[in-house]
């Protein structure tokens, strides 16, 4: 007899960056409260970060990251957006967790803005809260289109 299969949990807990060369902000969440809260600013650069980096890893142990890719306003990519991807090539190679990408146009601009402290934190938090909408809707729009379940009765009424 096998064992009936179940599928795959779906990734709960996360930790987000807001990638850059000399600092990257750092943000925590769950997908229960559908936010993210600032943790801290790794300030080393190159492979230097990925330690303190690992070290956030191992105390929160999420089930998966966000990194906040840079674009131009039009949406192009540009120098940074490639860096930011590495980067998120590097953490799924180097962690073995599911890697999420989030376009993080105008997220230091936004956190400035509302007075943020540590800006790179706080817009690694937007971006994970940004993720998580992103998500919800596309929960709402699955449920939209998906087939509804029918009483059979009611496809295939009865005949006279």
């Amino acid at each position: 007899m096998t064992a009936p299969m179940t599928a795959p949990r779906p990734p709960e807990t996360y930790l987000a960056f807001d990638y850059g060369l000399r600092r990257t902000g750092v943000a925590s969440g769950s997908r229960m409260l559908g936010r993210g809260a600032p943790l801290t600013t790794v300030t080393a650069e190159g492979n230097a970060r990925f330690a303190p980096i690992e070290a956030l890893i191992r105390e929160w142990r999420p089930d998966a990251l966000v990194v906040g890719v840079p674009r131009h306003p039009d949406g192009a990519d540009h120098e940074n957006t490639r860096r930011a991807q590495r980067f998120a090539r590097q953490l799924q190679g180097r962690f073995g967790l599911p890697v999420f990408e989030v376009d993080e146009r105008y997220s230091t601009t936004e956190v400035l803005a509302a007075g943020a402290r540590d800006a790179d934190a706080a817009a690694a938090a937007l971006l994970l809260t940004q993720h998580f909408d992103e998500l919800d809707r596309a929960t709402r729009v699955a449920a939209l289109t998906s087939p509804q379940e029918q009483d059979p009765e009611e496809t295939n009424p009865p005949k006279d």
